[in-house]
């Protein structure tokens, strides 16, 4: 079974083409999530019909580039993180699904995270995640270097899968704000005691911590899968993506690293784990 995290920056090509539309970039992106090779896909920054990437589903869509049946999304935020957004509200469809109407009419447009599966799911998961009081300043790219901007933080969330064959899989992506990106992972941590996992050594959180610190990042009760620093994408210098599991050992998966495939500041991290 391969699992890989990804943060896709909305499927924005890196360095940027100026020149180049949205259409032409989808050519880039399905290369990319072709090469993959994922039966478990956990997606953060993606959208939901939103106009900057061009009104598509793109949960949806890499699924169906994947061949994977399973799919779900979960708003962070409702609108454009670019433009004028806010959190979701009680009355928001907070977890949409494939068996749900692919139409925008299902959710208001946001952004947010998703997990597509190729394997059976049994049940979808959600934990809200509460945004930082304040932002910080950030080194985002621009024209393939980066460059440090003040960014307001906005409120997260992890979802999880309950696969057919005994796996639980949970997908996050933690707030860039230090010290309360490590509390949000406390909180999923002690989350997972809650769902339904019936097998415990089958458990993975995958995702964007935006925590350049393994051991923070692995704490005492669990193990870091994959070893591969992933930001910038371009120029790899930090590992804010990881896999982990509190009963798999690294030893007993494989790993290899990830290229630049041109989409997304961050690379894609993949691991494969035998199943029986």
């Amino acid at each position: 079974m391969r699992l890989t995290s990804w943060n896709l920056l909305h499927g924005v090509a890196i360095p940027p083409d100026e020149a180049a539309s949205l259409k032409q970039n989808q050519p880039l992106l399905a290369l990319s999530v072709s090469k993959l090779g994922s039966d478990v896909l956990g997606l953060q920054e993606v959208d939901f019909y939103l106009e900057r990437s061009g009104n598509r589903n793109q949960v949806a869509e890499i699924a169906a580039l994947l061949g994977a049946p399973n799919w779900a999304f979960a708003p962070s935020v409702i609108g454009s993180p670019d433009e004028k957004w806010r959190g979701t509200h009680a009355a928001d469809q907070k977890v949409v699904t494939e068996k749900m109407a692919l139409t925008k009419d299902v959710s208001l447009p946001g952004y947010g995270i998703g997990l597509i599966s190729k394997l059976a799911v049994n049940s979808w998961h959600r934990l809200d995640l509460s945004a930082a009081p304040f932002g910080v300043l950030m080194a985002l790219p621009v024209n393939g270097k980066l460059k440090r901007t003040y960014v307001r933080d906005h409120p997260r969330s992890a979802l999880a899968a309950v696969l057919e064959n005994g796996w639980l899989i949970i997908n996050t992506h933690l707030s860039f704000v230090p010290i309360f990106n490590i509390l949000q992972l406390l909180k999923i941590k002690r989350w997972v005691k809650k769902l339904p996992a019936r097998d415990k050594t089958k458990i993975i959180l995958m995702g964007d911590l935006n925590l350049p610190f393994g051991f923070l990042v692995k704490g005492f009760n669990w193990n870091s899968l994959a070893k591969q620093k992933t930001f910038p994408s371009w120029e790899p210098r930090l590992q804010i993506d990881f896999i982990l599991s509190q009963k798999v050992a690294s030893e007993d998966v494989s790993h290899s690293d990830a290229i630049h495939c041109g989409i997304s500041d961050h690379l894609p991290l993949s691991i494969d784990i035998e199943v029986s």
